[in-house]
């Protein structure tokens, strides 16, 4: 049986306080020794007693009796996970160099993989390609939508993890993944190999709704967002619009700098956004050039538009550069920051508040609709004879607003 390793790292976390008397305990990777800890109150001397003795405990009958191997990875990062959950903090997490990595591919929208939207069923764990990206790999190969995914590289994947099999199917770009798909009206599994590239996900998109009115949306701040965000701006300028629709509905948001950028293209010089620590400091966000959207914008959204696309609504509410369109939003009105580590792994927390150029803060609030619109379910998917998207209910309502501002 493995015991835990005698002897532990003393202050390798440089805290003082609880936070380092909890950090050490919880290694527990031999006896608990705390006399590295600042102690600076006669409550913090007895914390550190009752911990200290009950963790020995602990770590003893596990000695003892624990019927299994333990996985002393899975027992470290358990441990510091435990730490990071007990701030309370719902939006607080500690990631290992595995998730870390994983997430800062996420955050950047650029990996090296297929280029193909998929599903899982939640009854059936099986994985479908809900739509491969134009020109990618997938489709390039063949990939069509409806196909499901039985296997990658001969391990079949049906009802495992989605997040490990797209970690499967990622890899070096120009490397091949052979994935064995069920295509129906196929008599037998299609074995079809794809080379893989850099895709960069598609967070935004658009098209001229009619001959005035533009429609936008972004479906995440991620770090291509910008870019794609200005292009396709650019875009619908060219086609003449006098209106715009963009579309925040369901985005929860991503990264701050972001959307300052994208406030930058939509605003006048000028804040756009503060932020204010525990200790009352903070920093102050800018739109740092005179290039500015010149037409009318509604904005969509409703309550699972969070984080930075409330920082964006806000920031254009509180400009009068815009009108919110829609339902109250989500109302995440605080920061996260994430701390690299040295091993690779990193520790996200919530740092500060965030607050419109007006000073709102509107955490737990949300910001309330200039124009409020429920959702008419019944008006989503519908498309003409033409076989063109129609508008939905709250697209409409946002027309008949540009139309009256034209």
């Amino acid at each position: 049986m493995n015991k835990f390793r005698n002897g532990f790292l003393c202050g390798a976390l440089g805290c003082t306080g609880m936070i380092l008397a909890l950090t050490l305990l919880l290694q527990m990777t031999g006896h608990i020794d705390l006399s590295a800890v600042v102690i600076k109150s006669n409550e913090e001397i007895s914390t550190k007693q009752r911990i200290e003795k009950k963790a020995n405990t602990i770590k003893e009958y596990i000695d003892e009796f624990f019927l299994d191997d333990i996985d002393m990875v899975r027992l470290e990062d358990s441990i510091y996970k435990g730490i990071v959950d007990g701030l309370g903090d719902e939006y607080a997490a500690y990631y290992s160099a595995d998730e870390y990595a994983d997430i800062m591919e996420k955050t950047s929208g650029k990996y090296y993989g297929i280029g193909a939207y998929v599903k899982q069923d939640s009854q059936t764990g099986a994985i479908t390609v809900v739509n491969p990206m134009a020109n990618g790999p997938a489709e390039k190969a063949g990939i069509k939508a409806g196909d499901i995914i039985y296997a990658v590289e001969g391990t079949e994947i049906t009802g495992k993890d989605l997040s490990s099999v797209l970690a499967l199917i990622k890899g070096e770009k120009g490397t091949k993944v052979t994935l064995k798909i069920l295509r129906s009206g196929e008599a037998d599994y299609l074995d079809i190999g794809v080379i893989r590239e850099e895709i960069e996900e598609d967070t935004v998109s658009y098209r001229m709704l009619n001959k005035e009115i533009g429609y936008l949306q972004v479906t995440g701040f991620e770090e291509v967002t910008t870019k794609q965000f200005s292009e396709g701006l650019e875009a619908l300028e060219k086609q003449n619009m006098k209106g715009l629709v963009l579309d925040l509905r369901d985005n929860g948001g991503g990264l701050l700098k972001t959307a300052v950028e994208m406030l930058d293209r939509m605003l006048p010089e000028g804040l756009v956004v503060y932020t204010e620590d525990s200790k009352g400091q903070g920093e102050k966000y800018y739109a740092e050039d005179d290039t500015q959207i010149n037409v009318p914008v509604a904005i969509l959204v409703n309550g699972n538009s969070a984080s930075a696309s409330e920082v964006f609504s806000g920031a254009m509410q509180d400009e009068e550069k815009a009108v919110l369109v829609g339902t109250k939003t989500f109302g995440k009105g605080i920061v996260q920051t994430i701390f690299d580590l040295k091993d690779g792994s990193a520790l996200k927390m919530t740092t500060s508040k965030y607050y419109t150029p007006k000073g709102r803060n509107i955490h737990g609030t949300g910001l309330e609709p200039d124009i409020t619109v429920e959702l008419d379910r019944e008006s989503l998917n519908k498309k003409d004879s033409n076989g063109e998207w129609l508008p939905d209910n709250q697209m409409e309502r946002a027309m008949e607003y540009l139309e009256s501002e034209i």
